[in-house]
């Protein structure tokens, strides 16, 4: 079978490696964290000011301690996830300031935002984890508003859910909440429970709160997640060759950071490097060459038998149209096709990140079902062919009143719910509704539904307890 995007050779990706790796030696990378300088400076770095410069035999070094597949305990243990080689997961959009209406306008992200996509997640079919900063609360101080987003996380969810990297206290303190939620910073370093995203400052730099959070993650034995975000044409080489050298460097500084704080810690490697739009300087998340590097991300992180991660339902339009469906289902079905292990951006974003959408979040959620439905293996048993049957119905017969039919028909195929396929005078009756339309008549039921999952009222307490304190 031809795969018809580019599947690279060895010797390509060794390029794309050792051109990194030139990166890394001669150019190097800025950590403006001190903490991050002392600890390559320990272990024989070259380090002249905030610029680290590291040699091949660290970096693999590095690589072959992190493990190619690791487990995330949620509060539910039944929801427990598995992350890298075969097993991917689903998680919502991330860090956008704005939601858009059902009308089409643009409006602050609020609180009650955030905890309305919480339990949009927690009675998700098709997510598998709860995110962080789905959308900023605007009716929250910046300060702490962390705060209150991993408290309604852990609360609202019962999923792994994705720790706060927004500053060195808020790292500490995702860390001290879920060590209440779990049972202790022990019980969390040995089963952990949350990921940070680390965002490199591309090009090559790591900000002082991004190198902290990593640190005191990894640390604590929890994941970590650095994700590259090139712009090509922009913080980055025009060429997407260029950009995937330039990717791999920055990546690959973060993972050699994490196993000298901790050896063996988990790591994903990261991307969300897309081109800018040469017409308006725009950054362009839905452009078909993002699709390009997703698949070439996924490559580059089996090369180093990495999990990998990539965004998922991207789209830059500003509404659930036609235009973010087919920029939103190209790049979902690239990244779990390609091997993509952690899907961020699964649910929601419009916009360019910078805006989510409680309809979209439902679309796309429906996306994501298909998809994992299109990637099921088919069974070809004994059984699912079914020879007897088929002889006993014949030339010219029918098979919709066969016992296996009525058996099987609730479960063989993927039963959608947005998705209408009637005929035109029942859509017209029902008063011709888009999608979108739909999604918001879902939305209301969703949200009337939801329950919230059990928590022990004393964890309960102490979560609260800590929130207020910390707060004061």
């Amino acid at each position: 079978m031809e795969n018809r995007l580019q599947v690279f050779t060895q010797e390509e990706m060794t390029r794309i490696h050792d051109s990194a790796m030139e990166i890394l030696r001669d150019v190097g990378v800025a950590f403006h964290e001190p903490e991050a300088l002392e600890t390559f400076k320990q272990h024989g770095a070259k380090v002249a000011g905030d610029v680290v410069r590291l040699d091949e035999k660290m970096v693999t070094a590095a690589i072959a301690k992190a493990p190619s597949r690791f487990h995330l305990t949620a509060r539910d243990p039944q929801r427990s996830v598995w992350i890298g080689e075969h097993d991917f997961v689903l998680v919502p959009g991330y860090g956008a300031p704005f939601i858009i209406t059902p009308e089409g306008e643009q409006r602050l992200g609020t609180l009650e935002d955030y905890n309305n996509f919480c339990r949009l997640v927690q009675t998700s079919k098709h997510l598998d984890m709860n995110g962080f900063l789905m959308v900023e609360p605007s009716d929250r101080p910046p300060e702490n508003a962390h705060l209150d987003m991993l408290f309604s996380s852990l609360t609202l969810c019962d999923r792994p859910f994705m720790g706060s990297p927004l500053s060195r206290q808020a790292s500490r303190d995702a860390i001290e909440l879920a060590a209440i939620a779990f049972g202790g910073r022990n019980k969390i370093a040995e089963n952990p429970v949350m990921l940070p995203i680390i965002s490199v400052l591309t090009p090559l730099q790591y900000s002082q709160e991004m190198a902290g959070a990593l640190i005191d993650f990894a640390r604590a034995g929890q994941p970590i997640l650095v994700a590259s975000a090139v712009m090509a044409g922009s913080s980055g080489p025009v060429t997407l060759a260029g950009v995937l050298a330039l990717q791999n460097a920055e990546v690959l500084a973060g993972l050699t950071l994490a196993q000298l704080v901790r050896p063996g810690v988990p790591f994903i490697y990261g991307a969300t490097s897309c081109p800018i739009d040469m017409q308006t300087g725009a950054l362009a998340i839905g452009a078909v060459e993002n699709a390009v590097l997703v698949s070439a991300t996924a490559q580059m992180a089996g090369f180093y038998n990495l999990p990998a991660r990539s965004g998922g339902a991207l789209t830059d339009a500003h509404f659930p149209d036609i235009q973010a469906g087919m920029e939103s289902a190209m790049s979902l079905f690239t990244a779990i096709g390609c091997g993509i292990n952690f899907v961020l951006h699964a649910c929601g974003i419009l916009g360019s990140f910078m805006e989510m959408s409680f309809e979209k979040f439902l679309v796309d959620e429906e996306l994501c079902g298909m998809a994992k439905k299109m990637h099921q293996p088919i069974d070809l048993s004994d059984d699912a062919i079914d020879l007897p049957m088929i002889r006993e119905v014949g030339i010219g017969g029918q098979y919709l009143t066969q016992p296996k039919t009525f058996q099987l028909c609730r479960t063989e195929f993927f039963i959608p719910e947005l998705i209408k396929r009637q005929s035109y005078d029942s859509w017209k009756g029902a008063g011709k509704k888009r999608l979108d339309q739909n999604a918001s008549e879902v939305l209301t039921q969703r949200l009337a539904r939801y329950e919230k999952p059990d928590l022990d009222p004393a964890i309960a307490r102490d979560l609260a307890k800590f929130v207020a304190k910390r707060k004061g």
